[in-house]
């Protein structure tokens, strides 16, 4: 089997090739950079631009699936030239990929999106599974409908379209665990708010399990990858600290003081998203970390 992979040098990206080698999968990937392109026998880059809409179309040869995971971090300062670059690295992106499907000669059954569960309301009383709509104006929620959108449009071309919605990702590599553990190493960690909000955290190897078995499986449809026991920000933070074996000393964080910092971007921090993994659950996969504490058990050991 071969798959072609968009954002493979990202922080999920990275875990997912990992994964997909090591159980004999083949990886095409590609790259804005024409310095990151490799030509291994099992792990092979091309070129692509998709503000310039280029794609070498050698990338499909071969390959029975797409993982499309590109798209700019939305853990910088939300300026509204960046917003702009958040939607458009994310929808031009897989408009490059459906014209270049829709143009060439290939063999793809299955496109596998990313997308996020920030399309959910900030709630504290709803729990949310995937056939929730009733979605807000909020930046977030915009970014994700148009993101998966652009996805949705693959269907035409009769490949089955999976979209994975992504909660908190666990990992020391990046994310948000790295900028949690910092104040908290120092013993400086404090929630955030009335800490009340809840997070919808996943390990950065289940998820990477779960593209795989997205992908194992031929899945449509969307699916919500996050762990099975979501926390509260209060938990989530106590339970790094104890894992450092730290004390939270300080009051939470007030949420006009991280506004200042981090401008509109700072809601990521506060809003709660109480989500299901039931569905992923109903079909076979099983997360091996369940609790928040078996998780960050196994980040921090290291």
């Amino acid at each position: 089997m071969k798959v072609l992979i968009t954002g493979a040098t990202g922080l999920i990206g990275k875990e997912i090739t990992e994964l997909l080698l090591q159980n004999g999968i083949k990886v095409h990937y590609l790259t804005t950079s024409k310095n990151k392109i490799q030509h291994q026998p099992n792990f092979t880059g091309f070129y692509w631009n998709p503000q310039k809409g280029v794609i070498d179309e050698n990338c499909l040869l071969g390959v029975s699936a797409i993982i499309h995971l590109a798209g700019a971090s939305i853990a910088k300062r939300w300026t509204s030239k960046y917003k702009q670059e958040i939607i458009e690295s994310r929808v031009l992106s897989a408009n490059l990929l459906f014209n270049a499907l829709k143009n060439n000669p290939h063999h793809i059954e299955q496109f596998i999106s990313a997308s996020a569960i920030g399309i959910y309301p900030d709630s504290l009383k709803n729990f949310y599974k995937e056939d929730f709509e009733n979605f807000d104006d909020s930046f977030l929620s915009n970014v994700v409908v148009k993101w998966e959108d652009s996805a949705n449009q693959i269907e035409r071309l009769n490949i089955k379209v999976c979209k994975i919605r992504i909660g908190l990702v666990l990992s020391t590599n990046g994310g948000a665990l790295k900028e949690i553990l910092k104040p908290a190493k120092l013993g400086l960690g404090a929630a955030f708010g009335s800490g009340k909000q809840m997070q919808s955290w996943i390990h950065i190897h289940d998820l990477a399990n779960i593209f795989l078995f997205a992908l194992q499986n031929n899945l449509s449809g969307i699916f919500n990858a996050v762990g099975p026991n979501p926390v509260t920000n209060q938990e989530l933070t106590s339970t790094v600290a104890q894992e450092l074996n730290k004390s939270l000393i300080l009051p939470n964080v007030p949420q006009f003081i991280m506004k200042l910092v981090l401008g509109e971007m700072h809601t990521i921090l506060f809003e709660s998203q109480n989500v299901s993994s039931q569905k992923l659950a109903h079909l076979g996969f099983e997360f091996e970390y369940k609790t928040i504490h078996t998780a960050l058990k196994q980040l921090l050991q290291k």
